[in-house]
């Protein structure tokens, strides 16, 4: 059974099996701030700090199948003045295990629901050019916006280009 649900705190548990989704997700070429190999050490690092921030400024919902976290994405929505009606996507992420279950999609509408809710109208985010995550994304109509050259080293040690996808939500 697949179930997403908000994550405000998490157990030892829980932290564990968010890093072993993104070491699962780095390992496998996702363009999500690391490079291959991901210590555990390191992924623990970064949920503990996406943990703590936990708050208006950023959102975090979890996958699970069968009761076992298997994906994850983040929203931040904009806390300026000028920007209460925008939000990034961030770190969506499946592990490989669990892809072709329809996770990202739920994950995405839920995250949609929740900026809906929050009066958000346009969310943001960028991917790794011509990576498998820009077909998700396209298949859920986001727009792309456009490319920006030489933004990360890839697991090849060449600089890639990013992609930029907006996507607008109906009040």
């Amino acid at each position: 059974m697949i179930s997403i649900r908000r994550l405000e705190q998490a157990t030892p548990e829980e932290r564990e099996a968010l890093a072993e989704v993104l070491i699962d997700s780095v390992d496998g070429g996702a363009s999500v701030g690391f490079l291959p190999p991901l210590s555990r050490d390191a992924a623990g690092e970064y949920w503990r700090g996406v943990l703590a921030a936990l708050g208006p400024g950023l959102v975090l919902w979890v996958a699970e199948v069968d009761g076992r976290i298997d994906g994850t994405v983040q929203l931040a929505p904009s806390l300026r003045p000028n920007g209460l009606h925008r939000a990034e996507v961030q770190k969506l992420l499946v592990h490989s295990r669990a892809r072709g279950q329809g996770l990202a999609s739920l994950l995405l509408q839920e995250i949609e629901q929740y900026a809906r809710g929050a009066g958000r109208t346009l969310l943001v985010l960028d991917t790794l050019a011509g990576s498998k995550a820009e077909s998700v994304y396209q298949h859920f109509q986001w727009q792309r916006a456009g490319e920006i050259p030489d933004w990360a080293r890839h697991i090849d040690g060449e600089l890639h280009p990013t992609v930029l996808y907006f996507k607008r939500l109906a009040p």
